[in-house]
C-alpha cells in the first residue's frame, strides 16, 4: 500500500517541478523556437526572442542580459539563453515583469549622414535613437547604416521582427544610390552578378549599373540581398573606386521616397500586414518577396 501511495504522489510532484523550472534546451536543437516536446502538445520560444518581441531590446541584447543575470523565469535567475518559455511562464527583467507584447509596428526613417546606428556610443557620437522624434516608443533598427551613410533605415518595436527582416532568406534586396570617384568599368560591374570573394569573404550576387558620369565622379545604382558589413564600400574599393556618398533608397518593398532627412513615417498597419503576413509570429513564416 505504501508503494502505491508513493506512485500516485510522483506525477503531482513532477508537475510542480515543471511549472517552477523553465525548460532548458541542449544540443544543436536548442535553437528551435518550439519547445521540442514529443507530439508538439506544448509550443514555446526562446526566452531571448520573447524579450525581443516585447520591444525591450534586440534578441542579441536579450541574450547578453541573460548572461549578466538580469533575467528570471518563474523566480529562477537564468544563466543561459538556451531556455524555452511559453505563455504560462512569468518572465522578469531586473525584477520587473515583462510587458505585454505590443502590436508590431514599423517605421521608415531617413537617416542623415553623421549619426551612429546604435543605442549608445562609448566615443560619445550622436546616435540615430537620440534624434528620433519625442513620443516614439522604444525601437530597434532593421540592420544598420554606416556612420557616413544615409537614407532609408527601418525601425520596429519588435526585436524578433527586426532579426527576421535582416536575414537574406527573406529574399528582400537593399537598393542603394552610390556616388563613386574613379574610372568605372561597366564590364566589372556586370561581373558582380556572379558574386565576388574579397580577402576571403564571399559576397553574393550584386546588381550594379552606371547611371551617369560627372567628370571623375559617377553615380551607380546597386542592389544586393545579403547586406554584409560595409559590403558596398569594400566591393567598390576592390574595383578601384572610392565611395563618396552612399544612400539607401529601398529595403525590400519599402521605399525612401521623398521622406525628408531626419523624419520618421510609420508604415500603415494594412500595408504592414500585406507585406509581412505573420512574419515574426512563429517559425516557418516568411514575408512576401520583393518584386
Amino acid at each position: 500500500m505504501r508503494e502505491k501511495r508513493h506512485m500516485r504522489a510522483c506525477p503531482a510532484a513532477a508537475g510542480k517541478r515543471r511549472r517552477k523550472r523553465p525548460r532548458s534546451g541542449t544540443g544543436p536543437g536548442a535553437d528551435n523556437d518550439s519547445d521540442g516536446k514529443e507530439g508538439g502538445a506544448v509550443s514555446g520560444e526562446r526566452v531571448a526572442k520573447r524579450i525581443a518581441r516585447a520591444g525591450l531590446c534586440s534578441r542579441r541584447d536579450a541574450e547578453r542580459w541573460i548572461l549578466a543575470g538580469r533575467v528570471a523565469v518563474d523566480g529562477v535567475t537564468l544563466a543561459t539563453p538556451a531556455v524555452v518559455v511559453s505563455d504560462a511562464n512569468a518572465i522578469t527583467v531586473d525584477g520587473k515583469p515583462l510587458p505585454e507584447k505590443e502590436a508590431r509596428r514599423l517605421w521608415r526613417y531617413h537617416k542623415p549622414a553623421g549619426l551612429l546606428t546604435s543605442h549608445k556610443d562609448p566615443a560619445g557620437r550622436t546616435t540615430v535613437f537620440e534624434r528620433l522624434p519625442a513620443g516614439m516608443p522604444r525601437v530597434v533598427s532593421v540592420g544598420r547604416l554606416d556612420f557616413t551613410s544615409e537614407g532609408l533605415l527601418l525601425l520596429t518595436n519588435d526585436g524578433g521582427l527586426a532579426r527576421a527582416l535582416e536575414l537574406p532568406a527573406t529574399g528582400w534586396s537593399r537598393r542603394y544610390r552610390v556616388r563613386v570617384h574613379g574610372d568605372v568599368d561597366p564590364a566589372a560591374l556586370k561581373n558582380l552578378e556572379e558574386g565576388i570573394t574579397i580577402s576571403g569573404i564571399h559576397y553574393g550576387p550584386i546588381k550594379a549599373q552606371l547611371d551617369r558620369k560627372q567628370g571623375s565622379n559617377a553615380w551607380l545604382t546597386m542592389s544586393l540581398a545579403e547586406g554584409k558589413n560595409r559590403e558596398v564600400r569594400r566591393v567598390m574599393e576592390h574595383l578601384g573606386l572610392k565611395v563618396t556618398r552612399l544612400i539607401r533608397v529601398a529595403y525590400g518593398p519599402f521605399q525612401l521616397g521623398h521622406l525628408p532627412k531626419g523624419q520618421v513615417d510609420e508604415v500603415p498597419r494594412k500595408a504592414l500586414k500585406e507585406q509581412l503576413g505573420s512574419l515574426g509570429d512563429g517559425p516557418g513564416n516568411a514575408p512576401r518577396a520583393a518584386r
